[in-house]
């Protein structure tokens, strides 16, 4: 099943997606319905949902209503799992060369803000202070219930759909923050694409390869203009191995998205950037329309836009350097 959030009438709904690629219309399902809830039914469950919809919902055509993010993230791990990706941003971001050996002992992640997602043809504003704007060309995978310490089996089991991610990057800020030995911080929370709605793992099981990994499709376009291609096993890891690690010690839950990591051959500017040298293709900015396309799944389309006309957006002043005093003076002049 496609499973999607959406705007119509004034009102938010939860919908069953039907009809092939481009011609795609939706079905309200019962109230109360949510895409967990659906994804996570049992098959008996889910084809009662979908039959309810289709005899008693109108067809709403998809390019008539607001598509909203397929969920409502409860956390964002997003991870760095294509080693070709690796190889080309380290260079852009942080001067290196190579992958780390660290990377290949196990999956790296940042958590991502939750309160940034936008649907799949949101606007998308330049974040303050921006000057290298990039994408990033990702798969999803969501989790649709708690668990901590998960063998392979209980991630797989844990993983209800897969939408998919587009994570936006502000690379000057990055590459700045993270001298600091921390970040991604204000280069990434800004805004995160999910989207166009959720696809549940059965309908990709044909796309699975005979080492367990989904062999799809992903690519790019920035302004009609194809810029990446890559196959989803191309990765490291597999998302039930992602899962796994996220897991480990800590607790996931229902609504948690795991984020692939960019893919390689294109799957982000900085990637280019740091093989070449030259900022080419140039930055994002005001106008541009990214178009990110995973096979099986769909396509999400969002166009850059500048701040509204006159948002105050002050930078916090740098820090004050300290001579490391060790008494305290007060306005009043006590010690």
């Amino acid at each position: 099943m496609r499973l999607a959030r959406y705007l119509h009438g004034g009102r938010a709904h939860t919908g069953l997606v039907t009809g092939e690629p481009g011609d795609e219309v939706l079905h309200a399902l019962a109230a109360g319905a949510t895409v967990l809830g659906v994804a996570g039914a049992t098959t008996a469950e889910g084809a009662a949902a979908a039959s309810w919809a289709l005899s008693s919902s109108p067809a709403v055509p998809v390019g008539s209503v607001r598509l909203l993010a397929p969920v409502q993230p409860a956390s964002i791990r997003d991870f760095v799992a294509f080693e070709e990706h690796v190889e080309g941003v380290v260079r852009s971001v942080s001067g290196g060369a190579g992958v780390p050996g660290e990377w290949y002992d196990a999956p790296a992640f940042y958590f991502g803000n939750p309160h940034s997602v936008v649907g799949a043809t949101d606007d998308v504003e330049v974040p303050p202070g921006c000057t290298a704007l990039d994408f990033e060309l990702e798969i999803a995978a969501v989790v649709g219930r708690r668990g901590r310490d998960l063998d392979a089996a209980g991630a797989r089991e844990s993983i209800v759909g897969y939408t998919v991610l587009n994570d936006w990057s502000a690379r000057d800020l990055q590459t700045r923050e993270m001298k600091v030995g921390l970040g991604p911080a204000k280069g990434k929370d800004f805004a995160c694409t999910l989207g166009p709605w959720l696809v549940t793992v059965d309908e990709l099981e044909p796309y699975r390869d005979a080492d367990g990994y989904l062999a799809l499709e992903m690519r790019s376009w920035v302004n009609a203009t194809p810029v990446g291609h890559d196959l989803s096993s191309n990765a490291g890891w597999t998302f039930e191995e992602l899962l796994q690690h996220a897991s480990r010690g800590a607790w996931v839950d229902a609504g948690d998205v795991l984020g692939s990591g960019t893919c390689g051959n294109g799957g982000c500017l900085a990637e280019m950037w740091g093989r070449t040298g030259v900022q080419e293709p140039r930055p994002l900015g005001p106008g541009d329309v990214v178009r990110l396309e995973v096979e099986a799944i769909g396509s999400i389309e969002n166009r850059v836009v500048a701040p509204p006309a006159g948002t105050a957006r002050a930078a916090v002043r740098a820090a004050r350097p300290r001579d490391r005093a060790r008494s305290r003076v007060v306005a009043g002049g006590a010690r």
